[in-house]
């Protein structure tokens, strides 16, 4: 790109120096010539009066005229010395006199010959010259002048100036190529540095970065790319967390398979393989049956999750959502001797109640696991602006920041062991994220060890 630049800008520069240098130095011939030409007539001029005057002083003296041109015409030789100029003097249409220089034709020049006006043209052979030829006014309207001016001179002049100018084109077609090359460097600095960076982040390096100075469009698109590559590094990271956490995904779930699937197997070949009594034999059916169904659990939360990807929305009560989720939970609560309360005002969303139900449940029962007996898990709503912050808090374990930070993710548990005996897969806040993201809010949590957990549901209104 930066050599088709310079050889096209050079190029044309060439051209246009030259075609002007061109153009002056023509300019300049036609007016050397013109003056040549008005420098001719008045030598004409004045060589005719002159010759006038003597031919009709030999008249009234009852000369011939014809016979007296050589020696009349010896007084203007020296407008002949040195200069390539010549004189001649035709009588009806002949050659009569001539300076020792070659004449035109008599027949096909006095043909195309006015005989009124004179007549001016350049001749190049022998050499070239700028003639005149006019005839004589009355009594002598039967002779005519012709007078011819060298322009050697006048051309050798124009061609030492034309010799000049070119040279001078030259030197300055070399001064602009060395600064063309200078600028061109600096104009396209820029985009190599955006080549380099490009080249950079094609390899994988996305941190690549352009330096934006001015306020130029080679600033602007430096402060593009350099949007470009960040959208891109955003990108790339995304993808590369997404990535890991399907990773992660993969193999939270290939060991959540694997230990009960191991522990079925166990069983099973120890039925078929040992001898038992009815009692053992129970206990293992009861186990073999109890993994099952942890695995039949797990096999449903995921279709939960995976079905999960638009809703129906509808007018949600929130006392009407309280009372139900409250209603469902109540059981499994006195079980553990935790009671339930809620309060909130007769407020309403647009989200799609069953939904609601299912994210609530989960967060209480999770905090049913967490909570000792004889504590209380609260349910609150509270308008906030445009709005409405939802509460489920206990007081139970609590959590600390690193775990809260995992808490979302798919198969995570604070307490293994518990969740494990209790048939929990880890997916319940998966599923529970999900349900807040398909209603356009946030879940959070605000938690301390040995202080309680406050799940956080932010809906609009």
């Amino acid at each position: 790109m930066k050599k088709k630049t310079f050889l096209v800008t050079l190029l044309l520069f060439i051209i246009f120096l030259n075609s002007s240098m061109l153009i002056v130095s023509l300019i300049t011939l036609r007016e050397q010539i013109k003056a040549e030409k008005e420098k001719v007539l008045a030598e004409h001029y004045v060589i005719s009066s002159g010759l006038l005057g003597d031919m009709q002083a030999v008249k009234n003296r009852g000369g011939d005229v014809k016979a007296s041109m050589g020696e009349m015409m010896r007084n203007y030789s020296r407008y002949a010395q040195n200069r390539d100029n010549e004189f001649a003097i035709s009588c009806r249409e002949e050659w009569i006199w001539e300076s020792g220089v070659q004449t035109e034709e008599p027949g096909s020049f006095f043909a195309e010959i006015n005989q009124s006006e004179r007549v001016v043209f350049i001749r190049r052979e022998p050499v070239w010259q700028l003639c005149v030829y006019g005839r004589f006014p009355a009594p002598f309207q039967e002779y005519g002048l012709w007078y011819c001016s060298g322009l050697s001179d006048t051309l050798e002049s124009w061609r030492g100036m034309k010799n000049m100018l070119f040279m001078v084109s030259m030197a300055v077609t070399f001064l602009l190529a060395l600064f063309l090359v200078k600028f061109l460097d600096i104009l396209f600095r820029p985009l190599r540095e955006i080549s380099a960076a490009s080249r950079v982040i094609a390899e994988g390096d996305y941190h690549a970065r352009l330096h934006v100075k001015g306020k130029d469009e080679i600033a602007v698109m430096a402060d593009h790319f350099n949007r470009m590559a960040g959208q891109v590094e955003a990108h790339i990271n995304l993808l590369q967390e997404t990535a890991d956490r399907k990773q992660q995904f993969v193999d939270n779930f290939a060991h959540e398979l694997r230990t009960p699937l191991t522990a079925i197997y166990g069983y099973a070949e120890y039925l078929q393989r040992a001898p038992v009594t009815e009692k053992e034999r129970f206990e293992c059916t009861e186990f073999i049956l109890s993994e099952c169904r942890r695995l039949q659990n797990m096999a449903y939360q995921l279709l939960d999750l995976a079905a999960l990807r638009e809703i129906e929305t509808e007018t949600c009560y929130l006392a009407e959502l309280f009372r139900k989720v409250c209603g469902i939970m109540q059981v499994k609560a006195e079980k553990k001797r935790i009671s339930l309360s809620f309060a909130c005002k007769e407020e309403h969303i647009t989200g799609n109640m069953e939904l609601l139900i299912t994210l609530l449940n989960n967060l209480i029962d999770n905090a049913l696991k967490a909570s000792p007996e004889g504590s209380e898990i609260s349910l609150r709503a509270e308008v906030k602006k445009d709005w409405i912050l939802l509460e489920v808090a206990d007081q139970g374990i609590g959590m600390t920041t690193e775990q809260i930070a995992h808490i979302k993710e798919a198969f995570y548990r604070v307490d293994k062991s518990r969740s494990r005996a209790a048939g929990g897969a880890g997916l319940g806040l998966s599923i529970c994220e999900r349900i807040v993201q398909l209603h356009h809010g946030k879940l959070e949590f605000i938690s301390e060890p040995g202080r309680g957990t406050t799940a956080q549901i932010l809906l609009p209104l």
